[in-house]
């Protein structure tokens, strides 16, 4: 019987990965639910240092968006206030694009607004439109590098936490 509470609880934590496909918090979910599973299983023999790691590896993932998306913009020419244009358009495209494609269309969504926050935010600043647009170019690769980063993280605590919830 454990196996199969242990199976349907693997089955959510798959399905908190499938979150950011709707640009939703996945890995603080799968965190969140690692609790939970930890307070109905106090035999787990993971202890608070597993969910520092998974807590840890969940901020690494946030971080790597954010970060991936400001070096980018910078890489391709950008300027401070074309990054922060890309990262509302990208916010403001995934909820947006979220009612769309069944909720897939977040994604897209977010690639879309960080191209267009960035124009915008270049534009704002007169710069010339090939130049905001080099900006706007870095802004949805950053973006989309940002989301596979923190996908692929996502999949590391789904792994670590795969083998602590399995029963031995």
């Amino acid at each position: 019987m454990q196996e199969l509470y242990a199976a349907l609880f693997l089955g959510a934590l798959f399905l908190s990965l499938g979150l950011h496909v709707f640009s939703l918090p996945g890995n603080w979910v799968l965190l969140g639910l690692m609790l939970l599973w930890k307070w109905l299983h106090p035999a787990m023999p993971e202890g608070w240092g597993f969910f520092l790691l998974l807590g840890s590896i969940a901020g690494v993932g946030e971080g790597a968006q954010f970060l991936s998306q400001v070096w980018s913009v910078k890489r391709w020419g950008g300027s401070g206030r074309g990054n922060w244009g890309a990262i509302i358009g990208s916010v403001v495209g995934a909820l947006l694009g979220a009612p769309f494609l069944f909720g897939v269309g977040a994604i897209p969504g977010a690639f879309l607004g960080a191209y267009a926050g960035g124009i915008v935010g270049e534009l704002s600043l007169r710069r010339p439109l090939a130049e905001a647009h080099r900006s706007a170019v870095g802004a949805l690769f950053g973006t989309f590098l940002g989301v596979i980063s923190k996908f692929a993280l996502g999949v590391l605590m789904f792994w670590l936490s795969a083998r602590a919830v399995w029963p031995s």
